[in-house]
């Protein structure tokens, strides 16, 4: 019954991974191409960015030179890539085993088998991380080849580190999602939550980098612990906040299982 279920769940999710796969591995791809030609020109493009405000770079993480194969990764592909995929596969993945399946009539006619609720919920959960992890691999994988191809001279070794804050930060999404459709039985009004609360802490890390002073507003965003730059410095790895993140996914999907265990799928 665990291997059908897993085998379910895989295939139901197929569409979507494969697509937001295609994007990735294009979006990525390209992007590392293009470095080495910003690393040879880095010092004209490092006069042009320090004509921006400070504030206003800080704010987006275009921080440092782009030359800087961490500095490049985080800014195209850590800050901005990710975050969007991410929350499209956690949202769209959260949302349908529980308040999708219910609007269709699907969940009723699961659970009229010997399924219980907490297993069905449960593996949908292992579906969704598996399904970010597998996004992030193959996000840095597109990365790593399409700078092999041009000789940008990445090191795996080092980019590969970026791995555990990804999963954590689409975990982070992807957790309340599955907790509030539980609460809400409604797909639109979870997808909704969760998306306006994305919007808002980017707009906190917005604001947070032009003004310093609100540095304590920026621990009410998610994006604040998604330190993709700090995991691509050698000697270091920010393992307090990549806890938060995979923290608050854990605590989501738990309270969801035992939320859903006793839920009233009629109100």
């Amino acid at each position: 019954m665990n291997a059908a279920m897993a085998r379910l769940e895989f295939r139901r999710g197929r569409v979507l991974v494969g697509g937001l796969m295609l994007v990735v591995i294009l979006y990525a791809g390209v992007i590392a191409a293009f470095y080495p030609t910003m690393r040879d020109n880095s010092s004209l493009i490092d006069q042009y960015l320090n004509l921006m405000p400070k504030g206003f770079m800080a704010a987006f993480g275009m921080t440092g030179s782009l030359s800087d194969p961490g500095i490049f990764f985080t800014t195209y592909i850590g800050s901005f890539l990710w975050p969007v995929a991410a929350a499209m596969a956690g949202i769209v993945l959260a949302t349908r085993p529980v308040a999708a399946d219910l609007d269709r009539g699907y969940l009723e006619l699961t659970l009229a088998t010997p399924t219980s609720r907490v297993r069905l919920l449960g593996w949908a959960i292992v579906g969704q991380l598996i399904a970010l992890g597998v996004l992030v691999v193959v996000m840095i994988g597109a990365v790593l080849v399409g700078g092999w191809l041009v000789n940008a001279g990445f090191d795996a070794a080092l980019f590969l580190r970026a791995i555990p804050v990804e999963v954590a930060f689409g975990a982070a999404i992807a957790g309340p999602a599955t907790l509030l459709s539980v609460v809400t039985l409604s797909r639109g009004r979870s997808a909704g939550i969760v998306a306006g609360a994305l919007i808002a802490m980017y707009l906190i890390r917005i604001v947070v980098g032009v003004e310093p002073s609100l540095d304590w507003l920026g621990r009410l965003s998610l994006f604040q612990y998604a330190d993709v730059r700090g995991a691509l410095t050698a000697g270091s790895f920010p393992i307090g906040d990549t806890l938060v993140l995979a923290g608050i996914g854990a605590i989501t999907w738990v309270a969801a299982l035992a939320l859903f265990r006793r839920r009233d799928l009629a109100a």
